[in-house]
This record gives C-alpha cells, sequence and structure tokens, in this order.
C-alpha cells in the first residue's frame, strides 16, 4: 500500500470517529430531556390518581364525643374511595360539620369516616348514644348562681348540693334554718341546655337554663326526689378528680324516706339534747 493511501485511510477513519462523537453528543441531551419529562408525566399521573379521605386520628370508641382534634385528611387512591367516604376536595368543612357527633360503632385510626358509624346531632338516640353503659340522664334546672358563674361546661366533674330549710327546736319556738349538704358527688355533665362539647361555645362560660347529668339509676332517682326538697346547685371540681373512683357520696337514705339532715333537733341549755323525724 502506498503511502499516500495510507493517510488517506487514516484520515478518513479520524473523521468517521470525530463525526460518531459528534452525533452522540447531540442525541444525549434529547433523550435525557425525553427521560425527565416522562418521569414528570409519571409523577402527575400519581397525584392526579390520588385524593384526601377524612379519617380517625386515634381509635374512637362507642360513645365518644367528637372534636376536631380526632380527624385528619390522609392521602388515599381514588380507585379505593367509596361511597360514603369523605374527600377534602367535595368536603373540605367536613370537621367541622363532624364535631359533636357520638362515635355509634368503633373506628379505629387511620380507618375513614363513614356516616353509618357515626351519630350525628340532632339525630334521634344521640343522647342514649352519648351514655356510657348502664348510666342515666338526668336534667336540672340551673342558674348563673347555681352553677358557678356559667363556667360548668360539658364533660367537666361536679357535685351537687342540695339547699333546704330544716327545723331546729330551741326552748319552746322551732325555728327554720338553711342547710347545703352534698347529696352526690364527681357526676360528669353530659349538657349544658343543648350543647355537648365545649368546642361548640365560643366563651370560657355556658350560660344555661338546665345541666343534664350522668348518673346511675339510683342517684337518678335521688337528684328527681331532692328537686322536690329543696334548690339544688352545682360545684365545679377540677380536671384531676374526673378518674376518683371511690364513693360518690350519695344520700340514698332520702329515697327511704328519710328528711335532710336529722330532721328537728330539740336544744336545751343550749347543747343538742335529741333528734326527731330523722333518717
Amino acid at each position: 500500500m502506498s503511502p499516500m493511501r495510507l493517510i488517506i485511510l487514516i484520515g478518513a477513519a479520524a473523521a468517521a470517529i470525530a463525526a460518531a462523537f459528534l452525533v452522540r453528543g447531540m442525541t444525549q441531551p434529547e433523550t435525557v430531556t425525553r427521560t425527565v419529562t416522562e418521569q414528570q408525566t409519571v409523577l402527575q399521573t400519581q397525584e392526579v390518581s390520588e385524593t384526601h379521605v377524612l379519617v380517625a386520628k386515634r381509635d374512637l370508641m362507642v360513645g365518644d364525643l367528637l372534636s376536631p382534634d380526632d380527624f385528619e385528611w390522609a392521602p388515599w387512591p381514588k380507585k379505593n374511595v367509596v361511597v360514603g367516604y369523605r374527600t377534602e376536595e367535595a368536603n373540605a368543612d367536613a370537621i367541622n360539620e363532624l364535631s359533636g357527633t357520638v362515635v355509634r360503632i368503633p373506628i379505629y385510626a387511620e380507618e375513614p369516616i363513614l356516616p353509618q358509624k357515626l351519630v350525628m346531632k340532632g339525630e334521634t338516640g344521640f343522647m342514649a348514644a352519648l351514655l356510657s353503659p348502664g348510666m342515666r340522664a338526668i336534667s336540672v334546672e340551673i342558674s348563673t348562681e347555681s352553677a358557678s358563674g356559667g363556667f360548668i361546661l360539658p364533660d367537666d366533674r361536679v357535685d351537687v348540693i342540695l339547699t333546704y330549710q330544716s327545723q331546729v327546736a330551741m326552748a319552746e319556738v322551732v325555728l327554720d334554718r338553711p342547710v347545703a349538704e352534698t347529696i352526690l358527688k364527681n357526676v360528669r355533665v353530659l349538657a349544658i341546655d343543648q350543647v355537648f362539647y365545649q368546642g361548640e361555645s365560643e366563651s370560657a362560660s355556658q350560660i344555661g337554663n338546665t345541666a343534664t347529668l350522668e348518673v346511675k339509676p339510683d342517684e337518678a332517682e335521688l337528684i328527681a326526689h331532692a328537686q322536690r326538697l329543696g334548690t339544688l346547685s352545682l360545684s365545679l371540681r377540677p380536671w384531676s378528680d374526673a378518674g376518683d373512683t371511690g364513693s360518690r357520696g350519695a344520700r340514698t337514705d332520702l329515697l327511704r324516706g328519710g328528711s335532710p339532715g336529722n330532721g328537728i333537733t330539740i336544744y336545751r341549755n343550749g347543747q343538742a339534747a335529741a333528734g326527731l323525724g330523722g333518717s
């Protein structure tokens, strides 16, 4: 092979290699751009196929009175959304709408909220669903003075105080004296008028005409009887007493025909000598 032909072949090979690198450099950005675009399309498709569904933030048991803190929005595949699920795009105010409802059937944490598992405010059976097993609801008349200035709110704990007139015999005269006595302790307040949970009231106090209390069956009889004997007042207890499982101090002797206090007390020479009409 002549030197001239060899030089031509080497030059052609070099040109071919250079052309190959040039073509590769021109096509690689297009490939990278196409790959990034495809990935963005996949992500957009995933975002479109998901929505947000209202779920329970914690385990909700039967009788629980719900507040906004019990709910949250969670991502959920659109294909798995069934009738009854509340989505954020369709029910943006669902958390406020469901606050104040009562759990009818247990709902577990991160489980979607279904309407058939709740008792809505105003629905038949709302108060019954709010009661603990074996308990009863009874209402008592209250005023600002008899309900701690309106600072007693739903779910607070109170003592029930009976104020009545007691007869006292001193020498030859029978006098009436006012007496106040706690007849029931550590009672849960279910509602003030028609307000069932504290979030329904915009202020820190709730002025009402009636307070609905959660009591045992015999305690309900006691309160009904006590309302005929005198005036009932509610004394607010601290939250730290809510778990107190001790005696509630119920004056059930009043249900057996006894009278408040010790009836008529006879005083001789300034000292109590005997009691008449006691329980």
